[in-house]
């Protein structure tokens, strides 16, 4: 099948990488000028994927990773071409927060007071009014290591964190928002919907968000994640959340994968935002738990058709595989890395291989060696699985200690705090 992925910013970039090894014949697109230097010598790459539409045709698959391209994906599903994506309405629920808490609350789930400032200094003014531990967030495409979660009841830390912004964001349009704390376990819940109805199980998953291990240190866009699927349409979680959403979803003619990240406690499921794309590295995960090809559930998902979901049962783990400047993503000369070989070890298995997943990596034919290929940080993605959390901790890092990238970052804990905490309060409560 002629597949034309259309990337961002290699969100899901990988994605295309494995629809190419499973024979598809794959041509990628990425929009963003700095991350083109990325997947030399992996996948075919376009300079304008408009001009390959002829190519893939009514008959191939057209696939998008990320938001911004809702009215694009509604034109070309009119033309009759088969899009994975979302839409325009799905677009405005991961980028306007104020509009996707009024949407939770419309469709009968628990909201948080939440708004939207453009200018910091009025959000200063906001939380000297009203006081709280308030969540800072950004809109759109501001980084996600803006956000700061308050301690202190009176809002002093937001206060303090908001003036150091101001010196670089103010009077620039872009949107922050504050959001009305709650405390819990957070877990989102991730799944495909075709346009009509549900495909496959839902991936019940937790993310690691700090830098450090013991979720210490500034927030990252993440650092891995545990996940599970989950067939129960009775799910608790997913009747509370995501399920409440599949009228809109279906009024909204959404084909895609769309995830709820929430904030659980005794008190009910607090929906916080919806990631109306792929997540990163979530998607990584979800590699390791199919057994049905991406390639049958990009297709079933975009042409509104079912599709019998085969995956593993148990559990998968993702770890982020960093170097600087990462988590700070804005490009610095002095700590650019581009070009630095990335090295396996003399045990590194094929086997091995196929729970490595890249992002910002190429490969040098003369030399036969993959590198880093950017200078954000954010190089590669591994993956693990097992039938306890324990066992998938096995795997994951019995392979990253097979890699070696000069300065190289990743967190040793993910999964520990859900052995040690999370799974003993959400059995108590009712999600597991």
């Amino acid at each position: 099948m002629r597949i034309l992925f259309i990337s961002n910013d290699l969100i899901a970039g990988h994605l295309a990488f494995l629809l190419k090894k499973d024979g598809h014949d794959v041509k990628l697109f990425i929009d963003q000028e700095e991350r083109k230097k990325n997947f030399h010598n992996l996948v075919t790459k376009v300079k304008d994927w408009k001009k390959e539409l002829r190519w893939v045709g009514k008959v191939g698959l057209i696939v998008f990773d990320d938001v911004g391209y809702g009215i694009e994906q509604e034109q070309l599903r009119a033309l009759g071409y088969n899009v994975f994506g979302g839409s325009n309405k799905g677009d405005e629920l991961e980028n306007d927060r104020v509009f996707c808490q009024e949407i939770f609350r419309k469709y009968g789930m628990n909201i948080l007071y939440t708004k939207n400032f453009i200018s910091i200094t009025t959000m200063i003014n906001f939380v000297k009014k009203n006081p709280s531990s308030w969540v800072v967030k950004q809109n759109n495409d501001a980084s996600k290591s803006l956000n700061y979660i308050g301690f202190f009841e009176d809002g002093k830390d937001v206060i303090d964190v908001l003036r150091t912004y101001r010196i670089n964001y103010e009077n620039k349009k872009n949107v922050f928002t504050l959001q009305k704390k709650v405390t819990g376990v957070e877990v989102a819940v991730t799944r495909c919907f075709n346009g009509s109805t549900w495909v496959g199980p839902m991936l019940i998953n937790l993310e690691h968000k700090k830098f450090f291990p013991g979720d210490i240190g500034p927030t990252t866009s993440e650092m891995g994640t545990l996940g599970w699927y989950d067939k129960n349409e009775n799910n608790l979680l997913f009747q509370k959340t995501l399920g409440k959403l599949t009228t809109y979803l279906k009024k909204i003619d959404y084909r895609g994968i769309i995830d709820i990240n929430c904030i659980l406690n005794q008190d009910g499921a607090f929906p916080l935002e919806i990631t109306s794309r792929p997540g990163s590295p979530i998607i990584h995960l979800q590699t390791e738990l199919n057994i049905t090809p991406w390639s049958e559930i990009l297709f079933a998902v975009s042409t509104g058709k079912k599709l019998k979901f085969k995956y593993k049962k148990g559990f998968g783990i993702v770890v982020v595989i960093a170097i600087p400047p990462f988590p700070y993503s804005k490009k610095i000369d002095e700590h650019s890395q581009i070009g630095t070989p990335i090295y396996y070890t003399c045990n590194m298995t094929s086997a091995d291989e196929n729970h490595i997943h890249y992002e910002e990596v190429s490969i040098n034919k003369k030399k036969g060696v993959k590198y880093v290929s950017d200078d954000r940080g954010y190089v590669l993605y591994v993956t693990g699985h097992g039938k306890t959390v324990q066992e998938a901790q096995k795997n994951v890092y019995k392979i990253i200690k097979k890699i070696h990238i000069p300065k190289m970052i990743y967190r040793n804990d993910i999964g520990t705090r859900f052995i040690e905490e999370s799974q003993q309060k959400l059995k108590k409560w009712g999600y597991l």
